[in-house]
């Protein structure tokens, strides 16, 4: 009799646990697992203990540690992001460990009450956005930290949904990807529409660009800026991927692509082959929309690079901006070898082209963004260091509205409801709540920004030099950063 009432008792208890998690809007993990999800959040809680002992410590896990995004998710809940104990980090004789160089006579930084506080810690960005050729749309971006490209396909509608929300409260800029522009990315946040060899969402019969659509479609949405995509980090050189388990119905309609097999973009664009036929490309698209153009590129052999800065000194065509990928940007699925060994990885590919524009003194007639792992204050701040204007986010935003780094991203079986199409798993994901996450993330991130650069006695992280910032070697020595990367004493600062 006492058995079968502790019994009763346990289910009901069960029911109502499975019940409250189905329900709840907080947590994609429970609404897509109840009851057993807790045993998740049950480990994550002593995680540390176990690692000490059975797995690895808080920074070894790849490709963001445990210590990142507990940083990441801290920062998007409104939780305390502090670490106590001190660095767990081996500084004497860590290779290439960068150190930032704080002022001992810092800036004062504003607290809450001050007439001076924002508590959106707003961070636009120095420069004006196709003003230096003069487009009908240039605009300055109010936000130094904004939304990479990752497409509707790729991520699900309430992940898109939710990162257009969050871009809207943040202020920022969500980039669409590749994959075109959804109901989802209408929700309020401003645009960077992406162009990858697809031209999906203004596509003609023959796969080439309509731009009389293009014209049509970006005056009927909040695109401010139009990004050409040459390749990205995660798999330079080959062209986008959906996978077939990937593409609904919806997603079908929207990219104009057939269902049950994989949808490739090829490697290269059929309106253009070289740098005389992509300015060509550039200008027109410019004309037609009256909005900036640039391009997005992972960086490999450097010919390209020198042509493109030596026309742009010489000539009135030009980008409007520049977005470098380094190779260690992953949210696209690829071969392992494209993943782990083509493509130069961000900072030493960024300084190379940034190299090429300032021995020709154009860097202010372009705007540069940076991406690949740079949403961390530290990185983030080395990216302006090195002549950035502005950096992307992609993983970490994925983590700030729930990814718990599954890595299902490239099967559609995302536990969480970011990464899938599969409709039990989206629906875990709140995108009213989410959004708030992610604004709170970028914002979080533009605060410790901002403490950064006043710790260094300067305003803006894009006055930042690598003057700034130390290397240290695993020989107990240090090298400034502009020798390591052989910058001359004016590059990297904007002189607008």
């Amino acid at each position: 009799m006492v058995g079968k009432r502790a019994l009763a008792i346990g289910v009901a208890a069960a029911a109502a646990v499975i019940g409250y998690d189905l329900t709840q809007r907080r947590h994609a993990v429970l609404r897509n697992f109840p009851l057993f999800g807790h045993l998740r959040y049950a480990l994550e809680e002593v995680g540390p203990e176990l690692r000490q002992y059975i797995v690895t410590s808080n920074t070894e896990e790849k490709p963001f540690d445990r210590d990142h995004r507990r940083w990441i998710y801290a920062s998007a809940k409104h939780e305390n992001n502090y670490f106590a104990f001190g660095t767990v980090r081996d500084l004497e004789t860590s290779p290439n460990y960068p150190i930032i160089k704080h002022s001992p006579f810092p800036l004062r930084s504003p607290i809450a009450g001050d007439s001076d506080y924002d508590d959106q810690h707003k961070i636009a960005v120095s420069k004006e956005m196709g003003a230096a050729r003069g487009r009908r749309n240039s605009f300055r971006p109010s936000s130094v930290v904004n939304v990479s490209g990752m497409s509707f396909g790729a991520l699900s509608s309430n992940a898109i949904e939710a990162l257009n929300r969050g871009a809207r409260i943040a202020g920022c800029l969500h980039n669409t990807g590749e994959g075109g522009i959804s109901d989802y990315h209408r929700q309020g946040g401003d645009l960077v529409w992406q162009l990858g060899s697809s031209y999906f969402g203004a596509r003609d019969d023959r796969g080439g660009l309509d731009l009389i659509r293009l014209r049509d479609v970006a005056a009927e949405n909040p695109v401010r800026a139009i990004e050409i995509k040459l390749s990205q980090g995660a798999k330079p050189g080959l062209g986008g991927v959906l996978p077939a388990a990937k593409i609904t119905q919806e997603i079908s309609r929207i990219r104009g692509v057939p269902m049950g097999r994989d949808c490739i973009s090829p490697a290269a664009h059929p309106e253009f082959h070289d740098v005389d036929s992509l300015l060509d490309f550039v200008e027109r698209i410019a004309d037609a929309t009256g909005l900036p153009v640039g391009i997005k590129s992972a960086v490999g052999e450097a010919t390209m690079w020198s042509e493109l800065a030596e026309r742009m000194a010489s000539e009135e065509r030009g980008v409007d901006f520049i977005t470098i990928d380094g190779g260690e940007g992953g949210t696209g699925a690829g071969p392992l070898v494209f993943i782990d060994q083509v493509s130069l990885p961000f900072k030493i590919g960024f300084s190379r082209v940034y190299r090429e524009f300032a021995q020709r003194g154009i860097t202010d007639r372009v705007v540069f963004a940076g991406s690949g792992k740079l949403g961390f204050p530290d990185d983030a701040l080395f990216a302006f260091a090195l002549g950035c204007d502005m950096v992307n986010v992609a993983r970490e935003a994925m983590i700030s509205i729930g990814c718990i780094q599954a890595q299902r991203c490239h099967n559609g079986k995302c536990p969480t409801g970011v990464a899938t199409q599969n409709p039990w798993f989206v629906r875990g994901l709140d995108p009213e709540l989410k959004s708030e996450r992610l604004a709170s993330y970028v914002i979080t991130l533009r605060k410790e920004l901002l403490a950064l650069s006043r710790a260094c006695a300067v305003t803006h992280p894009a006055l930042v030099t690598l003057d700034h910032i130390d290397v240290v070697d695993d020989r107990f020595g240090a090298t400034s950063s502009r020798e390591v990367f052989g910058y001359e004493p004016d590059w990297g600062v904007p002189s607008v």
